[in-house]
């Protein structure tokens, strides 16, 4: 592990292909058997040693062909294009997992999980995200756009209010739940409707989730 330290604070919002509640919260299999995800981080206020890392968003295309654990997985980063190339870095040492403490953080645990890693892309990103309220918007230049909107009642058509709280989670320390929607384009296409999505008020370093 490399010992600068980091920490981040902000928005996280996650759609991935399983049905809502996405059992891998839970310990249990992917609901299709596989695994494919898109995760957008807006920073509110971050550091990496002496770079800071404020008002700065990246993103994560994510697959693997069976549970995460189990390998085999490919990825594709994309960063801020108002990143400083020492801000590029810092953010590039953070998604590789080497700057966490092993197992402390998902971007750990999911590097260990990859064997094809796509060239990043530095391009714009805009996220807005509404945590508490469960809506969200996302895009990245012209290659994704994802949205997160409230779960509804069946019957009525009100807003349902779920969260998972994980007290030693490595990604969160609770999470929304959310109905969500991704079309991707890069390296890594996507193209998921209605299914799991979660938001967080992010707060990591390199030793875990701050709670």
């Amino acid at each position: 592990m490399d010992r600068v330290d980091w920490r981040i604070k902000g928005q996280e919002f996650v759609n991935c292909n399983c049905d809502l509640g996405c059992p891998c919260q839970f310990m249990a299999r992917p609901t299709h058997g596989d695994c494919e995800a898109f995760a957008a981080i807006k920073i509110e206020d971050g550091f990496f040693g002496d770079t800071r890392l404020d008002d700065l968003s990246f993103a994560m295309t994510l697959k693997w062909p069976g549970a995460i654990h189990e390998g085999n997985g490919s990825a594709q980063a994309f960063v801020d294009e108002r990143a400083s190339p020492e801000q590029r870095e810092a953010l590039m040492a953070i998604l590789s997992g080497e700057t966490s403490e092993p197992g402390a953080t998902f971007f750990n645990v999911f590097a260990s999980t990859l064997t094809e890693m796509h060239d990043p892309v530095f391009c714009p990103i805009e996220i807005d995200c509404d945590v508490d309220g469960r809506k969200a918007t996302v895009r990245v230049a012209d290659l994704v756009e994802a949205s997160g909107t409230p779960i509804l009642n069946p019957i009525d058509g009100s807003e349902h209010r779920a969260r998972i709280d994980l007290p030693q989670g490595f990604e969160y320390a609770v999470a929304e739940v959310a109905s969500g929607q991704t079309s991707a384009r890069a390296d890594i296409p996507l193209d998921l409707d209605a299914s799991h999505c979660h938001m967080s008020h992010l707060d990591i370093g390199p030793t875990g989730v701050h709670r």
